[in-house]
């Protein structure tokens, strides 16, 4: 499947090649391969952007391989927060709405939710 989107940044007309994503509760900005679906709280950055992305002060940046497939983003997303901060998961899950009546929450971290198939 074929990913065409642009680059997030203003006036910058280049191809998306890499998704930002800032997981404010542990203070961490995750960095990763281009997202199969545009999310309103993720960025889309070229090749020159996220090279040269700085995140604000105080937080850390944790940069996924960019590889030839993406690993699924959520849980990329999710793994990398994971091993970077060792804090408990949040406690208590809320229902699945009815269109995600296929899947099962098996974990949560922070705003990350970890689907699995039925």
């Amino acid at each position: 499947m074929a990913i065409s989107r642009q680059c997030s940044k203003t006036a910058c007309g280049n191809s998306a090649f890499a998704t930002l994503t800032y997981v404010y509760a542990e203070q961490t900005a995750v960095l990763g391969p281009l997202a199969t679906y545009a999310e309103p709280h993720s960025y889309d950055l070229c090749d020159d952007h996220a090279r040269r992305m700085t995140a604000p002060r105080g937080w850390d940046i944790v940069r996924l391989e960019m590889g030839e497939e993406p690993p699924d983003d959520l849980v990329a997303l999710a793994e990398a927060v994971r091993e970077h901060k060792s804090h408990t998961e949040a406690p208590g899950s809320r229902p699945l709405r009815p269109a995600e009546a296929s899947v099962t929450e098996v974990g949560r971290r922070g705003h990350l939710r970890l689907l699995r198939d039925r």
